[in-house]
């Protein structure tokens, strides 16, 4: 359970990979790997809720891994779903207020901290465990939000004081097109907004998250303060692996 994994070691970053190609085979061959947690993009990446669903089904109820998904935009529609079919956090984006961060915990939220609906569905074993799932979602979800823009990082004090907001996600590359710098993502300018989230997490008891594009990078955030972060995707690795063997 990802939730209890920060909370016990807050010192140790936790790892994961985005999911963005859609195949159930690839979801089966990294879950083999020590990764902490996996995204399922259904923001940039053509998987459907209902594949969304059959990689979960694959991923199973693994002790160790806790699968999330990245809803297309603050939607209480799309939350639920992804909720209902079996994600064990959302991560939503774009979010740049306190009150967006409010109405995303509000639509992963079940009453009286949320409006989300109950039913008998896939994250409740169809409605044989629906008791002891309703009694838990609360407790056991990730809410993940996603600052990325300039709004979003004048914002960050009050988007990480929303209660029920767990990690404050930093789009590096829509971050850096936010400040004008089109792919100069290790420019000052972009250092300097990501460590503002980092220091506003820390100050409101959140989690500080980000994506890297090499290992390099990750090294580089993990030593900023971030602690939830995506070691590339799916697609990356596939072709960091072809590269790799091209240089024969």
């Amino acid at each position: 359970m990802l939730k209890k994994k920060l909370a016990e070691n807050p010192a140790r970053p936790v790892l994961g990979t985005w999911l963005s190609i859609g195949s159930p085979d690839v979801v089966d061959i990294l879950k083999n790997l020590d990764f902490d947690w996996f995204v399922i993009d259904t923001e940039h990446s053509y998987i459907s809720m209902e594949v969304a669903k059959t990689m979960l089904q694959v991923l199973g109820d693994h002790p160790r891994q806790t699968p999330l998904v990245r809803v297309g935009i603050n939607d209480q529609l799309l939350i639920k779903k992804a909720l209902d079919i079996g994600a064990q956090g959302i991560v939503v984006p774009l979010v740049n207020s306190a009150e967006e961060a409010e109405r995303a915990v509000s639509y992963a939220m079940y009453p009286p901290s949320g409006v989300r609906g109950a039913a008998g569905t896939r994250a409740s074993r169809y409605g044989m465990n629906l008791g002891n799932y309703l009694r838990g979602a609360n407790r056991d979800l990730v809410v993940a939000v996603q600052l990325e823009t300039t709004r979003a990082i004048s914002s960050a004090e009050e988007i990480l004081a929303t209660r029920g907001v767990d990690i404050g996600f930093v789009g590096p590359t829509d971050l850096t097109m936010s400040l004008g710098l089109i792919d100069d993502r290790n420019n000052a300018k972009v250092i300097e907004a990501m460590q503002r989230v980092v220091k506003a997490c820390e100050k409101h008891g959140k989690v500080p998250g980000t994506m890297a594009v090499s290992v390099e990078e990750a090294r580089k955030w993990i030593s900023l303060g971030f602690r939830f972060v995506s070691l590339a995707s799916d697609a990356k690795h596939l072709i960091a692996g072809a590269q790799g063997f091209l240089r024969l």
